[in-house]
């Protein structure tokens, strides 16, 4: 019956609506303002009298709500009028949120049918309290935890709407914690914030208890009991790839799609460094329903419908722990922007393009102007413009919109990359993105930033003399990173002033190639050394040059033939005649034979034998220092005159030689003393006339060897400790002893060397069997060695003139080599090589 009459009055609605519709509509519109929790019958206002509305009237129009169902929150009085409560209202049950919680009601009154609108406000009050969803929480923090590490606490949930939400967080005093409160839009997540080291042998569990107060007046307030359990290690915590992630995603998209993987690391080890990923605590629950994340992989993927409509983005707070003991955990965002679908690519267009740029183009030069356009409107027609990496070049946007300036970002070098490849992606922000791609090359034009580089600063040259005039002895190259003629080079010799100019003037280069020639033979006796630069200059605007210092050494060769010193006749040829009593012993010394070679080394080295000789078994020939001994005593029978032919060679690959004749006479003794005497008185007649100049010659020369003396002393006091070094500079050449060297060391000994090296010194063998080996008899605690070396030759560098000897004292270190010593100051070469000195 109650079905029937239901029914019976809506279609009587329908039929005034549908007579309101074609006669015109009276409507009115009101609104009230109600408290929650009112009790049932509490009058909300005098609705006929805010309608203008007889109250006579209400029955007979039945004036009533047509809104609503039948459990009705609200009913009409129609005797008075009065709009009442009908059933208790509770605001959190209606609406949800802090926007304003409507209801509206629509009124009918029939004869006339009118319609009227009545929205009725229900306010907030403080009538519920803060609550948390656990009661308590519990946090295992290592001691080694860095202060300002924040815990995430949960949020306490006010049904309340502004300002009687949750307003703040109070912790309990303690001294090493504070909480902190971040807001994320509407909500306040509390926050456990460490503010002192833990110690856990001090303290090893806190009991804090978190207070949540909302804004009403009194308060009221919920709690939470956090324990906090103090452990040690795990001193790591894991780190997200990202702050904060963000992607697209278009709606409807199936179960099980996978949105996003996050990626969080630990640099611990073992199980301290495995990482689960989790969801947030204080997360919606409609988050948990849509969305799930795969703890071990950190896939979050869909598990519920995504609705744009519903809601266009979702911020998830994700939270990453490791397996330590205690765990320790990082929090991230994820923010999931819900989109239409995308179906239009972005054009892309080069407006203006240059394809070579020099490399000393300035950081901000601009390449080339691009525009991109997308058909998609709102976000999936905006587009965004990427660089590939790692390219020296920038993508700027320009004041008009889509529209991009590709710039230099850094300095181009073109012997490091002469081009690049450049693809410029146009990528719209629908989900998902289309993309389009650009792709063009970029050459780098050279420019002549770099100079001519030799292999090496100094270079040496090793040159046989008697080279032929003309011919190539050495060439140079240098490198040049630079191309075109950028990189042609050309070679000269630099020329200088003095000695060095007139040797080099006979020197001639290919500019081109750097081969040099050589207009001239060098002679190893005449130069040992010179050295020359060369010029290498670029072809570029403005041209670089580089120079490199060629060090040349002329080597010896066996080109002078020995030369004999004694004997030498009236007529200059090598022959003499020696006198000698017939009654000599073995080993008389005959005559010595003296010669000397130009050239150094084994070309240098004299030997001395017997060619010819009339008797085998009278004469002996040292053949290393020339001098003819008697082997035996003379016979009656042996022969007055002998005739020896010396040959003189050197050691040279291909040896030279020359010869001496020595012709020895035999006379009775007799005969010698005879010879003897009357040389003596001569020399009595003689030296009566003599005696007076000598003592005069002899008191002069005993006062100018004092004042030398002297002179030597202060000089040798005023010398720096290295001033035999320019004596020995490290020239690569070698030069030879000749006759005498003197070896003194502090316990004033002395020591005389000869030609065949007696007395305790060896001539060693070396890389030419020319190193002197001195025994060392000095004093340990004699720091000096003082060794005189004598040449018989004209000196002009230097040294001290001796009867036309040149004398050159050095200075030796103990344990100290001195290498090729003899073209200090000498141009001809005596007969023995002395190219080092050591002490054995």
């Amino acid at each position: 019956m109650d079905g029937q009459r239901c029914g019976c009055e809506y279609c009587w609605i329908a039929l005034c609506f549908s007579l309101l519709m074609c006669l015109g509509q009276i409507s009115a519109q009101i609104r009230y303002t109600i408290p929650e929790e009112m009790k049932e019958g509490s009058v909300v206002g005098n609705i006929a009298k805010d309608l203008g509305l007889h109250v006579s009237t209400l029955l007979d129009r039945r004036f009533r709500i047509v809104s609503g169902s039948k459990d009705a929150l609200f009913q009409v009085n129609q005797n008075n009028g009065e709009l009442y409560i009908h059933k208790k209202i509770d605001r959190e049950a209606i609406c949800d949120g802090n926007g304003a919680c409507l209801i509206n009601l629509k009124t009918a009154a029939e004869n006339p049918l009118e319609i009227h609108y009545v929205a009725i406000e229900i306010a907030d009050i403080n009538d519920n309290r803060p609550s948390f969803s656990e009661q308590k929480q519990h946090f295992e923090i290592a001691e080694q935890t860095p202060i300002g590490t924040s815990f995430q606490l949960h949020a306490a949930r006010d049904q309340d709407a502004a300002p009687y939400s949750v307003r703040l967080y109070k912790l309990s005093q303690d001294e090493n914690f504070e909480i902190d409160i971040k807001t994320s839009d509407e909500d306040k997540n509390p926050f456990l914030v460490l503010r002192k080291p833990l110690d856990r042998e001090k303290k090893a569990e806190h009991l804090l208890v978190v207070t949540a107060v909302d804004g009403g007046s009194p308060p009221k307030s919920g709690t939470l009991n956090i324990t906090v359990t103090v452990l040690d290690s795990n001193d790591n915590r894991p780190v997200f790839s990202q702050d904060t992630y963000s992607v697209t995603l278009q709606e409807n998209v199936p179960i099980g799609t996978t949105v996003i993987k996050i990626k969080a690391t630990d640099t611990d080890e073992g199980s301290n460094s495995e990482v689960e990923y989790f969801l947030g605590q204080t997360l919606k629950r409609k988050v948990y329903d849509i969305f799930d994340l795969n703890r071990v992989t950190g896939e979050i993927l869909v598990k519920g419908e995504v609705d744009f409509e519903e809601t266009d983005v979702y911020k998830l707070d994700v939270q990453a722990s490791d397996k330590g003991q205690p765990p320790l955990s990082a929090q991230g965002r994820v923010i999931i922007k819900i989109q239409d679908i995308n179906d239009n690519r972005p054009e892309m267009e080069l407006t203006s393009l240059s394809n070579v740029v020099t490399e000393d183009a300035k950081p901000g030069t601009v390449v080339a102007l691009i525009s991109v356009s997308d058909k998609d409107s709102g976000v999936n027609g905006k587009v965004v413009c990427s660089l590939s990496e790692n390219v020296p070049f920038e993508l700027k946007p320009s004041f008009q919109e889509n529209m991009y300036s590709l710039v230099t970002k850094g300095h181009l070098d073109r012997e490091i990359q002469p081009s690049f490849d450049i693809t410029i992606t146009a990528r719209d922000l629908g989900q998902p993105p289309l993309s389009s791609f650009k792709t063009f090359c970029i050459q780098v034009a050279d420019v002549n930033d770099n100079k001519p580089e030799f292999s090496s600063r100094f270079l040496e040259l090793y040159l046989y003399e008697n080279n032929v005039p003309g011919s190539s002895i050495f060439s140079v190259r240098a490198h040049d990173q630079d191309v075109n003629e950028n990189a042609v080079i050309s070679y000269q010799i630099i020329r200088g002033g003095g000695a060095q100019n007139d040797i080099t003037s006979f020197l001639n280069i290919n500019s081109e190639t750097g081969v040099i020639h050589s207009l001239t033979s060098f002679d190893f006796e005449t130069i040992k050394t010179f050295q020359f630069r060369v010029l290498a200059t670029d072809s570029g605007t403005p041209s670089l040059n580089s120079n490199v210092t060629v060090n040349v050494f002329i080597l010896d060769q066996n080109d002078n033939v020995p030369v004999i010193l004694y004997p030498v006749s009236a007529n200059g040829s090598a022959e003499g005649v020696e006198e000698i009593p017939r009654n000599v012993n073995a080993g008389h010394l005959v005559t010595k034979v003296r010669a000397y070679d130009a050239d150094i080394g084994y070309n240098g080295w004299l030997l001395f034998s017997l060619q010819e000789v009339s008797d085998h078994s009278l004469f002996s020939l040292d053949r290393y220092t020339g001098q003819i001994r008697t082997l035996r005593s003379f016979t009656e029978t042996d022969e007055a005159q002998h005739k020896l032919v010396i040959l003189v060679k050197d050691n040279g690959n291909v040896s030279l030689s020359a010869t001496a004749t020595v012709i020895v006479k035999v006379v009775e003794p007799k005969e010698a003393f005879a010879a003897s005497d009357v040389t003596n008185s001569v020399k009595d007649e003689e030296e009566n006339n003599v005696t007076f100049y000598l003592i005069i010659t002899l008191g002069s020369v005993s006062v100018l060897f004092i004042i030398s003396i002297i002179v030597l002393i202060v000089m040798q006091c005023s010398k720096s400790t290295d001033y035999s070094s320019k004596y020995l500079q490290d020239a690569n050449y070698d030069g030879t002893l000749c006759h005498s060297i003197q070896y003194r060391s502090g316990d004033k000994r002395y020591m005389l060397v000869g030609p065949r090296m007696s007395i305790g010194s060896t001539l060693a063998p070396g890389s030419n069997r020319n190193t002197l080996v001195i025994p060392d008899r000095r004093r340990r605690d004699s720091g000096e060695v003082r060794l005189m070396i004598v040449f018989y030759v004209n000196c002009h560098v230097g040294c001290f003139f001796i009867n036309n000897t040149c004398t050159l004292t050095l200075n030796i270190d103990e344990k100290t080599k001195v290498k090729k010593l003899c073209d200090v100051c000498f141009t001809r070469r005596p007969i023995f090589l002395l190219n080092e000195v050591t002490f054995a």
